[in-house]
């Protein structure tokens, strides 16, 4: 029996400065509380143990904002020898639970991640959507393609990751 469902669209490509600005979205049905899965998600420092693509991550700062806490971070991804850096700011909000990152500098012209997490019958329905665009258009075309498919496999690592930490779990009918 399947751990989850999957919701997978994928956003059309659109026009932005004439280039190309790719977003993937997904929705998976997980069975674990949208409080365990936002405290994976917001756990960043440990990405580097289980996320596709993720080699290093250094969290620069930590800041409360009210109900929310903003911190600054560097991330390093690689594959095959490739390998960029990049600076983003995420902002969490435990009392909705989302988690949103935005670009601060890095090799794309624009970067916006969001995840959300809503209770379900038996778990918790996480959204994960992200939106970029590399400021190379060489890059684009050497690593446009692997984004993408990682992209996929993001919401399955974090559940993979939910399994590991809080126990199995029956899926979600």
């Amino acid at each position: 029996m399947p751990t989850s469902r999957v919701f997978r669209r994928r956003v059309p490509l659109r026009q932005s400065k004439q280039r190309l600005m790719p977003s993937f979205e997904t929705r998976r049905q997980v069975p674990f509380t949208p409080q365990e899965m936002f405290a994976l998600v917001a756990d960043v420092e440990r990405y580097p143990e289980f996320l596709p693509l993720c080699e290093g991550l250094r969290v620069l700062s930590r800041n409360d904002e009210g109900d929310q806490q903003a911190l600054v971070a560097v991330m390093d991804v690689g594959y095959k020898g490739l390998k960029e850096t990049f600076t983003s700011r995420v902002t969490l909000d435990e009392t909705v639970p989302t988690l949103r990152t935005d670009l601060v500098e890095g090799p794309f012209t624009r970067l916006v991640n969001k995840w959300d997490f809503s209770e379900t019958p038996g778990g918790c329905e996480v959204k994960f959507f992200i939106d970029y665009e590399f400021k190379s258009m060489l890059l684009q075309m050497l690593v446009g393609g692997l984004f993408q498919q990682a992209f996929g496999r993001f919401a399955e690592a974090f559940e993979e990751r939910a399994h590991t930490i809080y126990g199995r779990r029956a899926g979600v009918a």
